[in-house]
């Protein structure tokens, strides 16, 4: 008899990548697309001038959060963005807490990225094109003080 998949577990297959939400403050936005969830350690690079061996050591040094970029359709009378963009007034800009979850079939988040300090450092509406055929999508990028990963 053949194998249905019934009998599998979860762990066999990796998770998809297309079921997610978004949420900052208390309010949910339905986003196309999320990117730059990336962390890395700068190297500190270290040689003492008695070393008798002629190389570097290499230190992990300062943590470093890539922006994040998200996409969005443009909706009538849907301007979260660019109202939130507009709160910059010298140096003074409201930061939200943002959270990202890796949604399963259930609507349960498997994966949770809470992202903390975040504001925004740009925004870009649609391009506008006659011939196109394509829906109309505006981005935001932002800055933020890191993230911290949790798994459901």
């Amino acid at each position: 008899m053949a194998d249905d998949g019934s009998a599998q577990t979860t762990a066999i297959w990796p998770l998809p990548k297309f079921h997610f939400q978004v949420k900052w403050d208390d309010t949910e936005l339905a986003f196309q697309e999320v990117s730059g969830l990336d962390i890395e350690s700068e190297p500190l690079e270290y040689r003492a001038g008695n070393n008798p061996v002629f190389s570097k050591i290499k230190m992990p040094g300062m943590i470093k959060y890539s922006n994040i970029t998200m996409k969005k359709g443009v909706f009538v009378k849907d301007n979260a963005l660019f109202d939130w963009f507009a709160e910059i007034k010298m140096n003074v800009i409201k930061r939200k807490a943002i959270t990202i979850s890796l949604l399963d079939e259930a609507q349960a988040p498997t994966m949770v990225w809470k992202v903390q300090n975040a504001f925004p450092i740009k925004v870009t509406g649609t391009d506008l094109k006659a011939e196109g055929n394509e829906v109309a999508v505006e981005s935001i990028e932002i800055a933020h003080e890191g993230f911290v990963i949790e798994n459901a």
